[in-house]
């Protein structure tokens, strides 16, 4: 018994003993909004950890009006692009969210995005300053985000081993998971996991347009690449992908469809969640105004801009006062129409604690964007969502949300004000949907490990395993004929017809032989 005890003791300080010393890491985040946030968030908790964290950050890019920066506890190196790029990407990444609703044009607009993501990338990898300052620092570990092509460069330019992180739900990057697609709907198919005939043809259709625009995106990079790799050692993107010793999903299964993974992909949904504290008191004022009611909560994200949506906040305030429940809204009072009053029932907010909001016991309903960050702060606290989705992968949220039954979607184009009030009303009053909710709650919350935990527990591992070559199919390194079996299929083609050629001589032989035989009998 004592023996067993004693075991137990080492193994729990092993790990401690293996990293002593901690390691150095660098976090890069060069857009803002909910990516910076994240990526933030992955920085503190490996430096709460005891990890020596660096963030590379493009200080220009907040995507967040009147963006407050806090004191961190990792080491931040900030960098500023040229100032008439920063003016044109704020035109371009504008565009892109108020067209995004547009399906036409939203990929063209994705495409400009990118092509100012490639001029910051180039102006980058050109700083030797910065450069030189992260070659000397001699990271054990470098951490990107999959969003920006770049990260990927830099930590190949700075020849360090690199895990990634996936923002998204699958689907927007391929990076060598199996693809079964009689039930693993591809990106912008709208598709569920299942799939009559007519959604098969679909999604099979769609893979080959979803594969055409990853090779149009990943191509905006050749240039740079040719610009600052020697010839002989240039990278080529999709390989790079496959390159990450780890994959770190940014959803759980309690949100996604249930997918074949690899043992290097890791779900760590949920990481921005940090323990609930009381609602400051002139909120709870105002909620304790609707007794048993309840309230709303009304959050359209970090980017959308609602004072470009003026027509869409107009028939969101006629829906909201229609509710017996009271609505908090995260909504600047400098975006509000002069023209119209705010409804009674309503309290705008510049700022709001959203996740504090969503472990009320009075909440009844959560209005979203469909923002992957939103959508597990509600999963985590069982709360029913209704989706106004407005660009990106929202929309492949919110079909994910009606899908598992935790909410209801309205098309942006199409919202008018009796349209939302009926959505919300069926939400709040069929139970089904809360139901289902608090069980994706239950989901979520009895994973054996946390998403941080998770987070530090893979990182560590490969830190002490130098590396996850043991993770990671042979396919990475096959040649595609090998890996689809074409080289087997056309052996075996090669064999059959060769048999069946070689039976159709056998057979003309025995023919004439016989009919040969039947004429010498007849003479």
């Amino acid at each position: 018994m004592a023996g067993r005890w004693v075991l137990l003791l080492v193994g729990s300080l092993l790990p401690g003993i293996l990293l002593s010393e901690a390691a150095e890491i660098l976090t890069m985040s060069t857009l803002g909004g909910s990516h910076y946030l994240l990526m933030g968030r992955v920085a503190e908790i490996l430096q709460d950890h005891g990890h020596h964290v660096t963030m590379l950050r493009q200080g220009g890019n907040s995507l967040i009006s009147d963006f407050k920066e806090e004191e961190k506890s990792y080491q931040v190196i900030s960098w500023f692009p040229p100032e008439d790029y920063q003016k044109e990407f704020e035109k371009v990444s504008s565009l892109f969210v108020e067209e995004g609703y547009n399906e036409r044009k939203m990929f063209q607009n994705y495409l400009k995005l990118v092509e100012q993501l490639g001029f910051q990338c180039s102006h980058l990898l050109n700083r030797r300053d910065i450069m030189d300052s992260l070659k000397n620092k001699n990271f054990d570990l470098v951490i990107v985000e999959s969003f920006d092509y770049c990260h990927f460069l830099i930590a190949e330019k700075l020849g360090k081993p690199f895990v990634s992180i996936l923002p998204t739900t699958f689907g927007t990057v391929h990076f060598g998971l199996p693809n079964s697609l009689s039930y693993v709907p591809v990106f912008h198919s709208s598709l569920t996991d299942h799939m009559d005939f007519w959604g098969r043809v679909k999604n099979f259709l769609t893979f080959f347009t979803f594969s055409r625009r990853q090779w149009q995106v990943q191509s905006m990079y050749d240039n740079i690449i040719k610009e600052h790799f020697p010839e002989g050692s240039r990278p080529v993107l999709s390989q790079l992908l496959l390159k990450a010793e780890l994959w770190f999903v940014n959803s759980d299964f309690a949100f996604d469809f249930a997918r074949p993974l690899l043992p290097n992909t890791v779900y760590v949904g949920g990481l921005m969640a940090k323990p609930t504290k009381p609602v400051p008191q002139d909120l709870e004022n105002f909620i304790a105004r609707f007794g048993d009611s309840g309230f709303v909560l009304v959050a359209m994200g970090s980017v959308v801009n609602m004072n470009t949506l003026q027509e869409v906040l107009k028939e969101m305030n006629s829906a909201f006062a229609h509710l017996r429940q009271g609505v908090i809204w995260k909504c600047k009072h400098s975006h509000w129409p002069k023209d119209v009053n705010v409804s009674t029932n309503v309290k705008l907010m510049d700022w709001l604690p959203q996740s504090d909001l969503l472990a009320h016991p009075s909440i009844r309903l959560f209005v979203t964007h469909g923002g992957q960050n939103s959508i597990m702060e509600a999963i985590r606290h069982g709360v029913p969502m209704v989706g106004i989705p407005v660009f990106g992968d929202q929309l492949e949220n919110m079909v994910r949300v009606e899908a598992k039954n935790l909410g209801v979607s309205i098309n942006l184009k199409e919202l008018k004000a009796e349209t939302l009030t009926l959505k919300m009303e069926q939400v709040m009053e069929d139970k089904r949907y809360k139901s289902a909710a608090v069980a994706a709650s239950v989901i979520r919350r009895s994973h054996p490990l946390t998403p941080a935990q998770r987070l530090v527990g893979w990182i560590d591992h490969i830190l002490q395993t130098g590396g996850a070559a043991h993770l990671k199919p042979y396919a990475f390194q096959q040649p595609w004929h090998e890996q689809y079996l074409l080289d087997v299929l056309l052996f075996l083609l090669g064999l059959t017809l060769g048999a069946v050629w070689l039976c159709g001589k056998l057979l003309r032989v025995v023919s004439r032989w016989l009919c040969g035989a039947r004429k010498l009998k007849e003479t």
